[in-house]
């Protein structure tokens, strides 16, 4: 593809591969080491000037280096007279830190936003944010894509029966209810309280689930401390099997061991977030890819046509 350069931090070189495959161009030759006091060096070894940029870097753990690398690679594409730089982040960190949930609390996610603008990104390619009002934090062109296409399509690649979609909170109801809608599923609803952070306590399910396939959707797995407790209380009233749908793989502390020793047959993860070691610990998780739309939403991008069909 004429005059397009795509370049990859350290977050995600699989991820950054699959996407230069689909769209069949090679990806870029960008040096992003760190020295031995931690700053981060980086040297693009293309030439950018004029050139439509696409830095493809998820902020996953470890959270604050990602982003930095992020920040420093745009700096140097700037000042290597790139045209337009295209920041392409499958997964974005701090988003969950959206609001002022107590006195003094910072909003990060803003934060966030207002150091990738001022880093000098020009447009922001992301999928599923943990909340949709996080576009409005910048003042560039966002792009917000869904994985849903390609959880839908496992799902019915499975032919679950006797189907119903399952929100793990009151907050994921209108993703549960979309997802619902397109498999011709019930929707359930789990009530929770949360005691203290990454800890949740199911109260009770609303909705019909004895003797049904639930899938549990949501955007990220983290502790997996909600997705198990509401899946333990599916088996408890009655679900005959309980899977889960999560496009961001977060799995930290002991999410891999909860996972392991709790209800769930299958959780079907995607590749926003690297976790080729996670699998291999856990035979529960399924990885699917979402390179393709990645990709397609560059190619359409780079030629100025619509994306929004890709928005599910």
């Amino acid at each position: 593809m004429g005059m397009m350069k795509i370049f990859a931090g350290n977050s995600n070189q699989p991820l950054a591969n699959d996407i230069c495959k689909h769209l069949n161009v090679e990806l870029g030759n960008a040096q992003v080491k760190t020295f031995s006091d931690g700053e981060i060096q980086v040297e693009i070894g293309d030439n950018v000037r004029g050139r439509d940029v696409y830095v493809i870097q998820s902020t996953s753990s470890p959270a604050n280096h990602n982003l930095m690398e992020l920040l420093v690679m745009v700096d140097a594409l700037k000042r290597a007279s790139a045209a337009r730089i295209n920041a392409v982040v499958p997964y974005f960190g701090y988003a969950r830190q959206d609001r002022k949930v107590a006195p003094r609390a910072p909003i990060t996610a803003k934060l966030v936003a207002d150091l990738m603008s001022v880093a000098g990104i020009d447009r922001l390619l992301t999928m599923d944010l943990h909340a949709g009002q996080i576009q409005g934090f910048f003042d560039i062109p966002v792009d917000h894509l869904y994985a849903a296409p390609v959880m839908l399509d496992e799902i019915r690649r499975q032919g679950f029966g006797d189907l119903i979609v399952v929100s793990p909170d009151a907050g994921g109801t209108e993703r549960a209810r979309a997802f619902a809608k397109r498999l011709n599923a019930g929707l359930a609803i789990i009530d929770k309280r949360r005691s203290g952070p990454n800890v949740s306590e199911v109260m009770h399910i609303i909705g019909d689930v004895e003797g049904k396939n639930c899938v549990i959707i949501d955007d990220m797995i983290d502790t997996a401390g909600t997705l198990c407790a509401a899946a333990n209380a599916l088996q408890q009233q009655g679900a005959a099997d309980v899977y889960a749908c999560a496009t961001h793989a977060v799995l930290s502390g002991p999410a891999l061991q909860r996972i392991s020793d709790s209800a769930l047959k299958k959780v079907f993860i995607t590749d926003t977030i690297p976790t080729q070691n996670k699998l291999d610990q856990c035979d529960t998780l399924t990885s699917l890819s979402v390179s393709h739309l990645l990709a397609e939403a560059i190619r359409r991008t780079h030629n100025a046509e619509s994306v929004s069909s890709l928005f599910v």
